[in-house]
């Protein structure tokens, strides 16, 4: 069986976090988004949670957010011992994974039976329009193309990836951030003082042309404008959720099981249907 390629340059992307968190100003802010977003949804869980691992690239934000957690390197293997855990958070690095389900199942395997597995990362719809126009701007100055986004998994796809972990009830849905930018210029800028610039593993290593950038920055001006000048930029977070399975947990009804008709709950008329001939 053919080894598939490798998705991520794990070496430049802890190079692209530690650049990020040594800058004057890191851009920080949508992990500040994504702590808010799980600390709003662990507030509507109605349990109280005394073992946590937050799986991260940056530790020192997560760490000040849950006070007491485990704080774990998003690596190909997980530092968390199996069945430790009744809450484990993966925080804004499972896009960057090789092998997502595998980090999954890792993290199911640090939970005891009825504790929490939390998500927040990337989705497939962000930055949908800088790779757009990056595209559309190399192949007018050369004609061809690279890989300078990461390509990230869409929302309908997720929820099987946590069946296949071996995850109960599980959830995946969307929080979309639309920020605005003076120019693809800062955009990029931000990129990169958020430690999310290209890590891809087959990136293009040659110097882009000079005016590539210059015309991405023009297609983006005329295609994406926010108004006053300035540009959106679209930061999809999606939020998986699951459980280890339980005993004690909701399980569906066999067919045929119930002890109620619909018609009687909605106080409705019943109509047999004629049987039709095959």
């Amino acid at each position: 069986m053919q080894t598939p390629p490798k998705l991520t340059d794990r070496q430049a992307l802890l190079r692209n976090r530690t650049r990020a968190l040594r800058s004057a100003t890191p851009a920080l802010f949508l992990h500040e988004e994504a702590v808010s977003e799980v600390q709003d949804r662990l507030s509507m869980v109605n349990r109280t949670f005394t073992d946590m691992a937050v799986i991260t690239g940056f530790p020192a934000l997560w760490a000040a957010a849950f006070p007491g957690a485990t704080i774990a390197a998003d690596e190909d293997t997980l530092a968390l011992d199996p069945g430790s855990f009744d809450l484990v958070i993966h925080a804004m690095a499972l896009h960057w994974a090789g092998d997502p389900v595998g980090q999954l199942v890792q993290a199911r395997r640090a939970l005891r039976p009825d504790g929490l597995f939390m998500a927040v990362f990337f989705g497939g719809q962000t930055l949908h329009e800088l790779r757009s126009c990056l595209g559309e701007a190399e192949s007018r100055t050369s004609g061809s193309l690279s890989l300078r986004i990461l390509p990230m998994g869409e929302i309908r796809d997720l929820g099987g990836l946590l069946q296949r972990a071996g995850f109960a009830l599980p959830v995946a849905d969307s929080a979309p951030r639309h920020v605005t930018y003076e120019s693809a210029f800062h955009l990029m800028r931000d990129l990169r003082a958020m430690g999310e610039n290209n890590a891809l593993a087959q990136r293009n290593r040659r110097p882009a042309l000079r005016n590539l950038f210059s015309t991405a920055a023009d297609i983006y001006a005329d295609t994406y404008p926010a108004g006053d000048g300035r540009i959106q930029a679209t930061f999809e977070m999606l939020v998986l959720t699951g459980w280890a399975p339980d005993e004690s947990q909701q399980k569906p009804l066999r067919p045929g099981s119930a002890r109620a008709r619909l018609a009687d709950a909605l106080s409705a008329e019943e109509f047999k249907l004629p049987d039709r001939a095959g």
